[in-house]
């Protein structure tokens, strides 16, 4: 076996794993595979005899091109038009039904509701924060990711780590829950039910709505179940008859897709808190939606 195919194999080990570090730091699929195609090149480059650990040397590039990366995108998105929601992974619930342990992990490490809630925090609070917390870094690797003090970096962790339990982010239902408050939710817009849609919702419940200035979508967050189902009955009154909802899983949670044949109008999803909706996600940027079709095979 030559030098070079040994390498594409063992970058090929732990590409994923670089990948969703990259996604969960950036909230962004294509942002992380051009993140995950600068560390091939550097991993082709480096010199193999420096290398203790090929997983450790991937993982730890991958975190720091994020950071940087994290660093100029927070001037971007100061700037950016409306609520900024992450770009979702989406699958079809019949081909990937999770475990219960699984949707406990995937709402627990990459979820909409955990995504967003970390755009709020310091591009360094975040990567430590999913460096230790999610990906099992301890303190002192941690500390050298960053070019911190060991004591420095316990402090970030711990701060970030109480503002998300602050933000109260972690689902609390479980998935079969989740997905019927999702199906009622749905079942209410399509027969434009008003008592219904506001069945769903936590009375203090808020939307997100991410149109980037490329699509409509609320320009800022919509608070109460009674606007946000409200705002949702307008949209039903203007969609055309050809538009279609169909459920997927969103970040691993149960959420739906409203398209026609070719063309996708949106993503939404849910967070749910002590049987209610207590927050929706709707992203409408086309950039975000790009892949969306793909994923879920809309063409067949």
């Amino acid at each position: 076996m030559s030098d070079q195919t040994g390498a594409e194999q063992i970058f090929h080990r732990h590409r994923d794993r670089a990948q969703a570090v990259a996604y969960r730091m950036l909230g962004s699929r294509t942002d992380a595979e051009d993140i995950v195609q600068e560390v091939w090149l550097r991993w082709n480059r480096a010199p193999r005899d420096d290398i203790v650990s090929p997983e450790a040397w991937i993982v730890t590039t991958t975190a720091r091109l994020a950071l940087d990366q994290l660093r100029s995108a927070q001037a971007r998105r100061e700037t950016y038009v409306g609520p900024w929601l992450p770009e979702p992974i989406i699958s079809r619930e019949r081909d990937a039904m999770p475990t219960p342990e699984d949707a406990l992990s995937l709402a627990d490490d990459v979820s909409m509701a955990l995504l967003h809630m970390l755009e709020r925090l310091a591009p360094e609070e975040r990567v430590a924060f999913l460096m230790h917390d999610v990906f099992d870094y301890d303190h002192h690797e941690v500390s050298t990711l960053l070019g911190k003090s060991e004591p420095a970096c316990r402090q970030i962790v711990s701060r970030a780590r109480k503002r998300v339990k602050d933000e109260s982010i972690r689902f609390n239902a479980g998935h079969r829950a989740h997905a019927e408050l999702a199906k009622a939710f749905r079942t209410a817009l399509e027969t434009a039910d008003l008592d219904g849609l506001l069945a769903c919702l936590a009375p203090d419940a808020v939307l997100y709505s991410d149109g980037g200035g490329k699509a409509a979508a609320a320009l800022n967050p919509i608070y109460t179940a009674d606007h946000i189902a409200r705002f949702f009955l307008g949209i039903s009154r203007k969609m055309p008859a050809a538009l279609d909802i169909a459920p997927v899983l969103v970040n691993g949670q149960p959420g739906y897709v409203l398209h026609d044949d070719k063309t996708i109008h949106s993503v939404t999803s849910f967070a749910v808190s002590e049987g209610k909706i207590t927050t929706v996600y709707m992203i409408r940027n086309p950039d975000k939606l790009a892949r969306v079709a793909r994923d879920i095979k809309l063409a067949e």
